[in-house]
């Protein structure tokens, strides 16, 4: 097998089932010995932060749904092992009558794996604040709703802010979730 290049291959999938096949082939190659033609599977994906209901959710996405990349040698055997597989559709191909799938290229493979590790270095930057010091604020949600107030102070890594509200004729702080306030207009 040393003489065979590996390359990056295309495999369709169902979208969703990503994680189950690559499990699934990982288990396959094992039992059936393909270590030496089968080196990586590989889901892009990145971590993204979300705010749902107030609260602060981390989650993997994927930049390709319904596609995993494969570092291979391609044969009969991987062919079989990967068309066979559960959910999966099978190699993706630039026409449906070529037999064998087009690898992808090197350039395409580094900007891919380039943004995945990239992805994984900076997760706390995929969140940003579009508010800064002295942004005039309205409160559109929690105790202090339709209060006008000033960011005195933003708190990235809590995704709050620090905003001064007049309340009875003083300027108060209060914190506030970043999705509690809208920009004044």
């Amino acid at each position: 097998m040393e003489n065979q290049q590996r390359n990056w291959y295309v495999v369709r999938c169902f979208s969703g089932h990503e994680k189950k096949v690559k499990e699934y082939l990982q288990r396959e190659i094992e039992l059936q010995g393909f270590e030496d033609r089968i080196k990586e599977i590989l889901i892009p994906s990145e971590t993204v932060i979300e705010i749902r209901s107030g609260k602060k959710r981390t989650r993997e996405k994927n930049f390709f749904p319904g596609y995993i990349l494969l570092e291979a040698v391609f044969d009969d055997s991987v062919n079989n092992l990967i068309s066979n597989a559960p959910s999966v559709i099978g190699f993706l191909k630039n026409d449906k009558s070529s037999v064998r799938p087009t690898p992808l290229k090197q350039e395409e493979v580094d900007r891919i794996l380039g943004r995945t590790a990239k992805s994984q270095d900076d997760t706390a930057s995929l969140v940003e604040i579009p508010f800064k010091k002295g942004d005039l604020v309205k409160v559109i949600d929690g105790p202090f709703k339709d209060f006008d107030g000033t960011v005195e102070e933003v708190y990235p890594d809590k995704l709050k802010l620090r905003v001064l509200v007049s309340i009875f004729g003083r300027r108060t702080p209060v914190e506030v979730d970043v999705n509690q306030v809208d920009p004044e207009a």
